[in-house]
């Protein structure tokens, strides 16, 4: 007799998050939109406080399928909305941080941004993922590949180009973050202070076997086609 197919693994819970920081301007919302609506919007709206988007997806992992519902949350880029952004991030348990190719400042103020995570996050050591956005407006590109590459080593931390018009390395960028996320919760029973932590702050789904309708979590947003000219606010 042929084995059965191993059941999916459902990690059931309040809603398990990732959140999307970074300057304003850079395209965070423009990039949740392409990823969950596969569109770009050519207008430039400022996202006010913090919302959020919903995408389902497969993973697979170590011989077992995982069926994710993600939250993605978009947070407000501007310093005024700083206190209500980072009381999210102790429930969050990934993090896409995104800095715009034509624009030094963006990318300087990461660090800014690296050091308020290691302060509020689950750990002072949590899943982040740098992506470089509009990486398809390459006359206007100032940030160097050689200043990412210095920054990637010193925090130690894996990096993609995205473009939010074109929607090159959209999937790829959360995928890689998932991946981490995912690899991080099946380890958790080898790491007591992870768990611990992330029960702590409810962030930690419970891990049960279901059916293959069963789900798990995550967050997202959406946008549409570009006119190439409105690809610099996005």
């Amino acid at each position: 007799m042929r084995a059965a197919p191993p059941e999916p693994l459902q990690l059931a819970g309040s809603g398990e998050q990732f959140l999307v920081l970074g300057d304003s301007g850079v395209g965070k919302t423009c990039l949740l939109y392409q990823y969950t609506d596969g569109r770009f919007h050519t207008q430039f709206i400022s996202t006010v406080g913090i919302d959020f988007r919903e995408k389902r997806l497969l993973y697979n992992s170590r011989g077992r399928r995982h069926r994710i519902h993600l939250q993605i949350w978009d947070t407000a880029g501007q310093e005024r909305f700083r206190s209500l952004t980072t009381a999210f991030y102790r429930d969050a348990m990934g993090f896409l941080l995104i800095f715009d190719l034509t624009s030094e400042k963006s990318f300087l103020e990461t660090a800014n941004w690296l050091s308020q995570l290691r302060t509020h996050a689950y750990s002072e050591d949590p899943d982040v993922v740098l992506c470089g956005n509009k990486c398809d407006l390459l006359q206007l590109r100032v940030v160097s590949r050689d200043q990412v590459t210095a920054l990637c080593r010193r925090y130690r931390l894996p990096y993609i180009e995205t473009s939010a018009c074109t929607g090159a390395n959209v999937k790829e960028a959360v995928d890689m973050l998932v991946g981490r996320v995912m690899e991080r919760i099946e380890n958790a029973a080898c790491n007591r202070e992870f768990s611990l932590l992330l029960t702590q702050s409810r962030c930690l789904p419970n891990i049960a076997y279901g059916q293959p309708e069963d789900l798990v979590r995550l967050h997202d947003r959406r946008e549409e086609p570009c006119s190439r000219r409105n690809c610099r606010n996005c």
